[in-house]
């Protein structure tokens, strides 16, 4: 089963994303289409110039490049596989030297002072450490008062008691990290850390999931696997998932 959007309704939906369209295959994408994901994100967060934003599980830098072109912020570029000196180049190449700031740092050993930065982002990593009960806490204190916690990750449209056939070819023990924006909410609200917390599904987000696995096939970088799970799914179980929240103050 294919579930579809046209690539016109995807540029209506994020005009600055497709803004870049000539560089979204400059380097070899990692994972679903950051920018779509850090678009609507923003779309969800008071973002400010001046700003100190962690971007976490940067990857590439991508999307700290563009939250900083289009919002005026600084943002630490923070991540474990891609070295910051690769980041670096990428960055010069903006003109961002002096508001985007490369970092090679593990999720659960931050080196940061509490209470520095005025946002935390995370695209398409944050199911890989952010799971845990008490690693909630943990990010909020590197927050202010009134600071925000902002992730988009992949996600289920519901909590599975049991994994569906249909899934089975293709499921691997890492997907369990997937959730509903209702795990999301509450995983949140339990930790105590994070209040006003809001959450939901990316809209069309597994017709966007596709459509962006299709155009890297074309670009010579798919991912076949990952292509034929979303496709026999069909948007009934996989999603994009969205969630918001603040640290009380």
């Amino acid at each position: 089963m294919t579930v579809a959007i046209t690539d016109d309704e995807i540029a209506r939906r994020y005009p600055r994303t497709e803004a870049r369209r000539a560089h979204w295959f400059d380097e070899r994408p990692m994972g679903p289409h950051v920018l779509w994901l850090a678009e609507h994100l923003a779309g969800g967060m008071s973002l400010k110039p001046g700003m100190r934003v962690l971007d976490l599980g940067c990857g590439r830098a991508t999307s700290s490049i563009f939250f900083a072109e289009e919002f005026g912020v600084q943002v630490w570029a923070a991540d474990l596989w891609i070295k910051p000196t690769e980041n670096l180049r990428r960055i010069g190449a903006a003109g961002l030297g002096e508001r985007v700031y490369p970092i090679s740092v593990e999720a659960h050993a931050l080196p940061f002072a509490e209470g520095f930065f005025d946002a935390i982002v995370s695209l398409d990593a944050y199911h890989y450490f952010g799971t845990n009960d008490l690693y909630t806490a943990e990010i909020a204190r590197l927050l202010k008062p009134g600071g925000q916690l902002g992730i988009v990750v992949p996600g289920l449209t519901r909590e599975l008691d049991e994994l569906p056939a249909h899934l089975e070819p293709y499921w691997e023990p890492a997907f369990w990290s997937f959730h509903s924006p209702e795990w999301w909410r509450r995983h949140w609200d339990r930790s105590g850390a994070i209040g006003s917390v809001t959450a939901g599904l990316l809209p069309d987000g597994a017709a966007l999931w596709q459509r962006w696995l299709e155009l890297s096939a074309e670009a010579g970088v798919g991912n076949e696997p990952e292509r034929a799970m979303l496709a026999a799914d069909g948007g009934r179980s996989l999603a994009f998932t969205w969630a918001v929240g603040t640290v009380p103050g």
